[in-house]
Parts: structure tokens; sequence; C-alpha cells
């Protein structure tokens, strides 16, 4: 048995973007898939095979976390492969295979890459007819049906997906349901692959003040929260795809993370760490655990967080453990569409009281923002425009809400209205499209 955890390349088109002084630049479309919570395509500069440092690249941390667990359960002959990172063509990801000729590859795929990754899937089987796919993501939300979307599909793993994997390796076929790694055995579990290749490409230039190279981490997994759009709550960490269900949160302790943040830093001079965890900052003792470490680290550090979910005087201690910005999800700026579309639980007055105090003590401040969700008017979408400008913010980011399979926002697709939702419909406002990236170009060239 030979096994590859794949990222596949992911272009698309070419175009030419107008510069200030009237000239035009090529720019390519191209995807970031295992990683990213909302999956999507965006124009860059550079093409295949010709990587630059600087754009978003997430870490793809399910991946990363089942190849290492893999190779220990399997006692090698295990590799991992990060085209997206590594920006090659096709041609160099296919010749890669050729050469290599692996029994079986894992990939992680949803709803946005799914089209193309069927694409990807069909054309190494031409090439490589024994091949075998296990697929794993958002997209196993399927079911039954994704094993007939694409030829040689031996397993979908639902879930988080270390141990799912190891049970199709082992002969599994068909659906693979969830089987979460317990606290216990996240702990004990070995650290997430890296390499001298990949392991400085990944970037996140938010919150401000990253010191690159960088490492993204996780110190945890899951959120308890059920916002309507949110992907890896409701697909990787729980199986809660209509926000009725009961929602799990795993940390990893203070010393897995310091042995763990100690060898990144150690062996590959990472600069600065940043936990992209689903809510970093659930609970005060996790917030103080955390400092702890990163006190012993001495690295800055900056995290994704919520404004309500743990003390107002913990955002001081992070300061002075070295944390120099957050990321914020407001969502909206209507209490309303926050209230009964997102479902986020979130006091818009109280969050930007956390806000101007993320500010007082020195911290940067990057706010999140989804427009176009099923309900919301333009009038609320407005509302969203006007609170950003209340706030202290140093960036910020504009998503267009995207619908991904598993997902609360999926399911509203087909049932037509949710209990835990019940501003969200999807009338004559609400576009449905699976890239958020693109459907916020296409709200802005509407608006235009």
């Amino acid at each position: 048995m030979k096994v590859l955890f794949s990222n596949p390349p992911w272009w698309g088109e070419k175009a030419l973007y107008p510069m200030p002084d009237g000239s035009h630049q090529l720019v390519h479309r191209a995807g970031v898939r295992a990683g990213s919570r909302w999956p999507f395509t965006f124009f860059m500069g550079n093409g295949p095979d010709n990587y630059q440092f600087g754009s978003y690249l997430p870490y793809p941390y399910f991946l990363g976390h089942a190849a290492t667990w893999a190779n220990r359960e399997l006692g090698g002959n295990v590799q991992f492969r990060d085209s997206i990172a590594l920006r090659e063509s096709y041609d160099k990801y296919y010749e890669f295979l050729d050469a290599e000729r692996f029994s079986h590859i894992v990939i992680e795929s949803a709803s946005p890459s799914w089209e193309h990754d069927k694409g990807v899937i069909g054309e190494i089987s031409r090439r490589l007819p024994h091949t075998r796919f296990v697929i794993t993501g958002p997209i196993t939300s399927h079911g039954e049906a994704l094993l007939d979307e694409a030829p040689n599909i031996q397993a979908t793993v639902r879930g988080e997906y270390e141990k799912g994997v190891i049970k199709a390796l082992n002969g599994a076929n068909g659906v693979v349901d969830f089987d979460l790694l317990s606290v216990a055995e996240m702990n004990s579990a070995p650290f997430p692959y890296f390499d001298n290749v990949i392991a400085h490409r990944y970037c996140d230039t938010n919150p401000r003040g990253q010191q690159f190279p960088h490492a993204q981490v996780l110190s945890s997994r899951g959120c308890p929260y059920k916002c309507i759009f949110c992907v890896w709550p409701a697909t990787m960490t729980s199986n809660d795809p209509d926000g009725s269900g009961k929602r799990i949160v795993r940390q990893y302790s203070a010393d897995y993370m310091e042995a763990f943040l100690t060898e990144l830093v150690q062996k590959y001079g990472f600069r600065s760490i940043y936990f992209d965890d689903d809510t970093f900052n659930l609970g005060d003792r996790h917030v103080e655990k955390m400092c702890a470490v990163m006190r012993k680290i001495g690295v800055p550090w900056s995290a994704m967080c919520r404004a309500d979910t743990s003390s107002f005087h913990l955002w001081q201690e992070m300061k002075d453990s070295g944390c120099f910005g957050v990321k914020i999800g407001f969502e909206s700026g209507n209490q309303e569409v926050v209230d009964n579309i997102v479902n986020k639980r979130l006091d818009l007055e109280e969050a930007r009281k956390v806000a101007f105090e993320i500010k007082r003590v020195g911290m940067t401040l990057h706010g999140t923002f989804t427009f176009g969700l099923p309900g919301e008017t333009p009038e609320q979408m407005q509302d969203t425009e006007n609170y950003m400008t209340t706030l202290p913010l140093d960036s910020c980011q504009k998503s267009g809400c995207a619908e991904i399979e598993g997902a609360p926002l999926h399911t509203l697709g087909r049932t037509s209205n949710l209990k835990a939702y019940p501003g969200a419909k999807m009338d004559e406002n609400y576009s449905r499209e699976t890239d958020g990236q693109m459907k916020f170009e296409k709200m802005r060239s509407i608006q235009v």
C-alpha cells in the first residue's frame, strides 16, 4: 500500500486586469480548498509553476493532521503533497503521480471545488486505473450519492478523518461515518505535517502585524455556535446539518501545544503563530493556558476569536503574552439579521465595546462580514456598511454568503425553512452560490 494525502491544483480562467496607468495585467483565477472553511477562487498575478509569496494560502489542517496519523498507524509509506502551496500546474502534478503510482489518494473537497475535483479524479483514473480514492471534507455530506460521481472512489469519510481514512485503507468501502478523535487521542496524536518546501508558504496577512514566516495552527476543534453558513462545526467536528443538534468542542492541552509550537519554531524558524481555531477564546481557562504557553514560546501571535466568549480583562492578558491582533466575526451590522438569519447570538453593541477594548490594549483588529444572506434586504446590508464605520477596524473582510454542503444554509435550500433560523428565506434578494468570493464580485458589479 502506498498512500498520498493530496491537495490537488485548482486553476481557473485567465483574464486581463486593468491597472491605474491604463495598462492591463494578466491574472489567473486560482482556488484554495483544504484549510479554508469556505473554499473559493480569486485572481492572482502569478500562474501555474510560478509560486510567489503573499497571496492568501491556508494550511490544510485536517489533511495535515490525518497524514501524520496515517503514517504512524500504517508504519510509513505515506506521502503528503499540497499542490496549492506549490502552485504547481496540472502537468507537474500528473507527472508526479505517474512516477509514484499510489495505490490510494486521499482528497478533501467541498462544493465550490467538487466539479473541478471530479475532473482531476477522472484524469488520474485514466492514467492510473488501479488507483483508488478516499474522499473527505464537507462534500461527503452527499453520502452514498458521491460514490457514483467520479471513477474509482472506494470510500467517502464523513467528518474529521484521521480514524476514518485508516478504516478505508484497511478495506472499508462506501460511506465511513463520523468517528471523531477523543481529547486523549488528540493530545497523543503526532503533530501535523510540515516540510522544508511548504512550511514557509502559508500566508494570511490578517490580522495586521503578522511576521513571516508564520505557522497556522489549531489549539482546539469545533465551535458550539450555529451560524447558518459555517461549515466545519456542522460537517467536520460535529454532525449538525440543520443547526438543531449538539456541537462539540475539544481543546488541545497546554503540554501538547507547547511541544508542538516549540518544534515548529525551532525546526522551521517561524516568527509568529496564528491560531485559526473556529473560536480560539472559548472560555477563560483555555485562553489563560494558551497565553502561558505563548509566553514560553516567545514569538508574537494572533487568533480567530469571538467578541463575547471570554472575560473582558483577558484581552489585556492576551496582549501581554504577545498577541498582536485578533479576527472577530461580526457578520452583519443589523441585530435582526444576526439573531434571526445568522443565529450568531452576538450582541452588536457589546461587540462594539469589545472592539474598542481590543484597540485600547494595543492589538490590531480584523473584522469579518457576510453579505447576501438568505432573507437579508439591501437596507440591512447597508446597516452592515454603516456599522463597520463605527468600529475601530484595522482591516476587514467582506464575503458573499456561500452555500456549502452540510451547513444549515445548504439544508435550508432543500427544506425552505429551519426552526433555528426563522428569518432565513431564499427570496428574490438571495443568490445561491457555492463560491463566496465570486458571489461578492457579482454583487459589487450589480451595485456599480
